[in-house]
């Protein structure tokens, strides 16, 4: 049985796969920043799945220990984390950012139930 931390490495891919390319599909169809370059949209993808992720699994579990609030607060707090690295990279309203970010990420996390 692989360890906590090869279960986590395949969720951040897992992860990094999904939300980038629903961000990909956002970006360059339903916000048309068809002129943003397809690195800076992969790199945003990463860094903003990166960014919380790590949070997600190793620290939240120590700080709250009801799974329905530990997923309730995570999903938050990646969502809001991860709209402000869009927002800063995309140079996008907040909302919009707010939006994108909600979406990859209630995404990934369907993914994640049905993988699971």
């Amino acid at each position: 049985m692989p360890g906590y931390e090869i279960i986590f490495l395949k969720a951040l891919v897992y992860s990094i796969s999904i939300e980038t390319a629903v961000l990909f599909l956002l970006i360059k169809t339903i916000f048309r920043k068809a002129r943003l370059p397809n690195a800076v949209i992969l790199f945003a993808g990463i860094l903003a799945t990166f960014a919380t992720l790590p949070y997600l699994w190793f620290v939240l579990p120590r700080l709250i220990s009801n799974k329905y609030v530990y997923i309730t607060i995570g999903e938050l707090f990646a969502v809001i984390i991860e709209s402000l690295v869009y927002y800063y990279i995309f140079r996008i309203k907040y909302s919009y950012s707010l939006f994108i970010s909600a979406i990859c990420n209630f995404c990934s996390f369907l993914a994640g139930l049905v993988i699971n």
